[in-house]
């Protein structure tokens, strides 16, 4: 899978480690750089010929059924309409229609205490917010953008505990309210971003249970 080109709010302060990374690690750090990308801004053409081009495996799975809704609403739209969509939905005047900040849904204000968490461990972990982009850190395309640098990145028990920390209490919910707009595209943006955040959920869980026994085995 490859990702949409877009300007990231959050980098590291610091060269990060050079790893190899497996295929299913890549796969993950895509998915979050193309989810970031495409609540951040709407896809051009490219990106949408690309994603209305995918060929996907029926395989029943709810992630997989996403991935087939966000592909066919892909094929319907065009950059134009989308572009619309995307400042009716995401941005608005005031607000748009979803406010994706990890503040307002767990504080249900702006610039609240979750924020000022997340800055905290964010500078723990060696990442800083760009120049470039007004928004606050805890911007749902900016928290995304982390867990790609992170699952990318050599310390990888960090993933877990970011991702229960700063995503898992508030952005399936966020999904979820996404998934029920008007437009088909951003719809099914949401239902892909809702059943993603559930697949990490459970790989992540798992990885540290996993993480946990090798701690404590007698034979180590």
């Amino acid at each position: 899978m490859t990702t949409m080109s877009t300007t990231s709010q959050m980098t590291p302060d610091a060269p990060q480690p050079t790893v190899a990374l497996s295929e299913e690690d890549a796969l993950r750090a895509d998915i979050y750089g193309l989810l970031a990308g495409l609540v951040r801004q709407a896809p051009d053409a490219e990106l949408l010929d690309w994603l209305g081009g995918l060929e996907i495996d029926a395989d029943g799975i709810p992630l997989t059924q996403a991935w087939q809704a966000l592909s066919q609403a892909a094929e319907a739209a065009t950059p134009d309409t989308l572009e619309r969509a995307h400042f009716r939905h995401l941005v608005g005047v005031i607000q748009g229609d979803i406010t994706p900040y990890a503040s307002w849904y767990r504080q249900g204000e702006l610039m609240e205490a979750a924020l000022v968490e997340l800055r905290q461990d964010l500078r723990a972990l060696g990442f800083e917010r760009t120049t470039h982009t007004p928004e606050p850190e805890d911007h749902l395309a900016a928290l995304c953008e982390v867990m790609a640098m992170l699952v990318t990145d050599a310390a990888k028990p960090r993933q877990a505990g970011f991702f229960f920390h700063h995503l898992a209490p508030w952005a399936p919910q966020c999904w979820g309210d996404l998934a029920k707009v008007e437009s088909a595209f951003y719809a099914a943006l949401g239902d892909l971003g809702r059943a993603f955040m559930e697949s990490e959920s459970a790989r992540l869980q798992e990885a540290a249970s996993q993480s946990a026994v090798r701690i404590v085995s007698p034979a180590e």
